[in-house]
């Protein structure tokens, strides 16, 4: 569960106080944000979030204007809290993208629930997508979406972006990513993977910098913090 990375956008501390420390009983990681815009700056950082928990109104930017932004290049699973439980406020978060509508005053404890049931709705859903800052990954769609514009790879270097993103972090060789993304048969030498490499980058633009390379070893993807 320590793995579990959310993210919460309130203008209240003691709100925010309050939902944080009833998350990380349950063993999540917790990031604060207090305000709108603060929220999409940590949220486009480069860090990993698993969910989004907003406040709809707060300084800056309100919870609508975020769900929105955050949903033109991710499908993060979340949550509106809200003081409003007018029927119309309710549709309008979901037609925003919004997953789940708490109105406050709430449970803390119905709150963990509906973030756990959430996240197992996540879990078990069709779609693994996976994002970094504006890099968005749809393993199980086979779809490549930079800034929410659509990327066309190749078979093989979609297989190899993915490689890369499920080795976040960890230098690997021209002939491991050789044996791995065109298997132990395949008759080639390590300039095949510099090759696709190449392309890939200037497929990706901007993001092709996440794949970085090591010298002397190979090839590395990790998003700056």
């Amino acid at each position: 569960m320590n793995s579990v990375k959310i993210l919460i956008a309130d203008d209240e501390a003691r709100m925010r106080k309050l939902v944080s420390d009833f998350l990380k009983k349950e063993g999540y990681q917790v990031i604060e944000a207090g305000n709108g815009k603060e929220a999409l700056d940590i949220f486009f950082s480069g860090q990993k979030f698993d969910m989004v928990i907003l406040d709809v109104m707060m300084p800056e930017m309100d919870g609508w204007s975020v769900c929105r932004e955050i949903r033109k290049r991710s499908q993060v699973p979340t949550i509106i809290l809200t003081a409003r439980g007018e029927e119309n406020d309710e549709l309008f978060g979901f037609s925003l993208g919004a997953d789940e509508y708490i109105t406050k005053p709430f449970s803390p404890m119905v709150l963990v629930a509906r973030v756990q049931a959430l996240l197992r709705r996540a879990r078990n859903g069709q779609k693994i997508v996976k994002s970094y800052n504006g890099l968005e990954i749809d393993i199980t769609g086979h779809v490549v979406y930079i800034d929410g514009k659509k990327v066309d790879l190749s078979p093989k270097e979609f297989e190899l972006l993915v490689y890369f993103v499920n080795n976040e972090g960890i230098a690997l060789s021209r002939d491991q990513i050789l044996n791995s993304v065109w298997d132990y048969d395949y008759f080639g030498d390590a300039r095949t993977v510099d090759t696709h490499v190449k392309k890939l980058r200037l497929k990706l633009g901007s993001k092709g910098d996440y794949i970085q390379t090591i010298r002397g070893i190979g090839y590395k993807f990790e998003v700056g913090k």
